[in-house]
């Protein structure tokens, strides 16, 4: 096999990103597990039986155990709403805190063959991947393979090395866990006209119209700040007062992250140009906005391809 490693391993690549997203939390991490099963693939090469697995469930069962490995000495990854309680202070100081490994946001353009992922869109929307951190790696694990990958108990039991009991087991405990999450919904035309007039509204300091697209319930939250609001009260003057620190004239870019609205908000400069300011990702439910994650750090834009800087 190792004469057409490459060959066979490729297709299946970016798929196995994706995989190690949804166990990690993290595209940087997720990159690093990737080529670690590569590695190991490579290693075990000659002990591959075609006859046993498929090359794509070969690399999964190796992905996964090399993720449940790497998970032991990582915290969860979480965001704000997930760690702390809701802050009923808009004017609170916005000190981030980059001691916590936060949820990162995967980029669309990092997703494999549309035909293999279409399924599973709704797998890497942020809220699903949030709801996975709270359970444990094997629970993770357990619930990936069967859920979205469809395995049966006793493929996942063979991969981890569990009996089928266990395997069953631990998929109620991890469905169960999981049920109090409220559902995601894929993201369709109506959410990009919204989309579009909140970015308007958004890029011209327009708050009248803004909350005027949010739910009443609307989450705001904006890691790496450990705070989060909830209802349009807060978030209204918490933009109002983003304005007035900032200037209320913004420039975008589209952006494409967990299959969301989403786009790149530039703040402007003393020098007429605009600067990196957040990455923001949308849930938008029934023609409204219920959660905005404003990812503001900065470093994200390069996994994005998203220029630091435009011009005057």
């Amino acid at each position: 096999m190792r004469a057409d490693f490459d060959e066979l391993t490729r297709p299946h690549r970016r798929e196995l990103l994706a995989h190690c997203y949804r166990m990690s939390g993290s595209v940087h991490d997720a990159e690093e597990l990737v080529q670690e099963t590569l590695l190991r693939a490579w290693r075990a090469a000659d002990r591959y039986d075609a006859d046993r697995a498929s090359v794509r469930t070969w690399l999964y069962r190796i992905a996964t155990n090399v993720c449940l490995t790497a998970l032991e000495s990582r915290p969860r990854r979480p965001l704000p709403a997930g760690l702390v309680g809701r802050s009923d202070d808009p004017f609170a100081p916005l000190s981030a805190n980059t001691e916590i490994a936060w949820l990162e946001p995967f980029p669309d353009a990092r997703t494999g063959d549309p035909a293999v992922l279409a399924e599973n869109r709704e797998t890497l929307r942020l809220a699903f991947v949030a709801a996975l951190q709270l359970l444990s790696a094997r629970q993770r694990a357990v619930l990936i393979l069967r859920d979205v990958l469809q395995w049966s108990a006793v493929e996942t039991a063979e991969a981890l090395d569990l009996s089928a009991t266990a395997v069953n087991s631990g998929l109620r405990r991890a469905r169960s866990k999981l049920a109090a999450e409220p559902p995601t919904s894929a993201a369709n035309t109506a959410d990009r006209s919204v989309l579009d007039s909140y970015v308007r509204a958004f890029q011209k300091g327009d708050l009248d119209t803004l909350v005027a697209l949010l739910r009443d319930d609307v989450i705001l939250e904006m890691p790496p700040v450990p705070l989060w609001y909830s209802g349009v009260a807060d978030y209204r003057s918490f933009m109002s007062r983003i304005y007035d620190l900032r200037g209320s004239l913004w420039r975008t870019l589209p952006a494409a992250a967990n299959h969301q609205p989403a786009f790149a908000a530039y703040s402007r400069e003393t020098d007429g140009g605009w600067r990196a300011h957040s990455l923001q990702l949308f849930t938008i439910e029934d023609g409204l906005i219920s959660h905005n994650v404003v990812f503001a750090d900065t470093t994200l834009f390069r996994r994005f391809d998203l220029p630091d800087r435009l011009p005057a």
